[in-house]
């Protein structure tokens, strides 16, 4: 009997991100086969290596040039991703990026479409999407099932200590291009939007707490109202000690849906109570990577199911660019009403 075909992966980036994907990728070792990464840092190649036991090379050029490998994961800084991801769509790769795609709505919607004129599947890595609870809500709400809803409330409360901004340029723009909303928060407002649908308008205050030298938002609120006719709030920060799962909240004419990290509890009148437990951490204390790889599994699964059928995936880069105009619109505000438009 032929054994099933199995995509070759290639990782661009070896740093922090890639520990839940190399995990994920290694329960999906029927589907994938990881041919090699890749790091301009030695050190970090070295590291790699003997951690996962994974072959590394020494250029990107040798990464990309490599037939074997047919999808790259881009794990590398925000400011590098446009540039990092087109040459792997020259090369003939699809792309599944880590978040975020860009630094802001215009750089993001750009590489979109570079790659939909090139005719390759980029997908990007927003796995709060794949959570068993998300989904589980995200089904409910599509069923109407918390009736019209009315107010939301969404809170990213995180810690990061002073080791985490103590690497080179994290928490700077000319490395990150934002702070706690593009860096952490991302995650928590995407899912947001997965569930609740588009923003209508934002009025939101944004800016750092003197606790970091770094030059960007540690600190950030919002007033939200959506095009459905809710109304709510966005609080986010890093400056949240010990670090608290993040949280949202739905109330709807039929009831109300709190979804506290990966746990989702939902009361209803006069219907029965839903209650899950879910699987994955949040990684909102001190170690950022303190959480399951069972998301990872399940949006690279999702990806992997895209290229072969050549259909976008669900995680796609264009269904990323209304968390970007979110959070684009949260920064512009000011204290002064914005509406986030996300074209491209």
């Amino acid at each position: 009997m032929q054994e099933p075909r199995r995509i070759g992966v290639g990782i661009i980036g070896l740093g922090m991100a890639a520990q839940p994907h190399v995990e994920a990728l290694r329960e999906l070792a029927g589907r994938v086969r990881v041919v090699a990464g890749y790091s301009p840092s030695e050190q970090r190649r070295s590291a790699f290596q003997e951690r996962f036991g994974v072959p590394t090379v020494s250029t990107e050029k040798a990464l990309l040039d490599d037939s074997g490998v047919e999808m790259v994961l881009v794990l590398t800084p925000p400011r590098t991703h446009a540039e990092v991801a087109l040459r792997a769509c020259a090369a003939g790769k699809h792309v599944l990026l880590e978040k975020p795609v860009d630094v802001d709505l215009p750089r993001a919607a750009a590489l979109v479409e570079g790659f939909e004129r090139a005719g390759r599947t980029l997908g990007v890595v927003l796995q709060h999407r794949f959570r068993e609870s998300p989904l589980r809500l995200a089904a409910l709400l599509r069923e109407e099932g918390l009736g019209r809803l009315v107010s939301i409330a969404t809170s990213v409360r995180w810690w990061r200590s002073a080791q985490y901004f103590a690497e080179p340029g994290r928490g700077m723009l000319a490395r990150d291009g934002g702070g706690v909303l593009l860096t952490q928060a991302i995650h928590t407002l995407d899912l947001l939007l997965h569930l609740a649908g588009p923003v209508d308008t934002v009025v939101a205050r944004c800016g750092s707490s003197g606790m970091r030298r770094i030059d960007t938002e540690d600190v950030a609120c919002a007033v939200v109202t959506w095009a459905n006719g809710a109304r709510g709030v966005i609080d986010a920060t890093t400056t949240a000690w010990p670090g608290y799962p993040e949280r949202i909240e739905i109330a709807g004419t039929e009831g109300t849906a709190v979804l506290e990290g990966d746990r989702l509890g939902v009361r209803r009148h006069g219907r029965p109570d839903i209650d899950l437990a879910g699987s994955s951490g949040g990684g909102g204390g001190a170690d950022p990577m303190a959480f399951s790889c069972a998301a990872h599994r399940r949006l690279i699964a999702e990806f992997l199911d895209a290229v072969e059928a050549r259909r976008e995936p669900t995680n796609s880069g264009r269904s990323a660019l209304p968390v970007h105009a979110l959070i684009d619109a949260m920064l512009a505000s000011n204290g002064v009403t914005v509406r986030p438009r996300a074209t491209g």
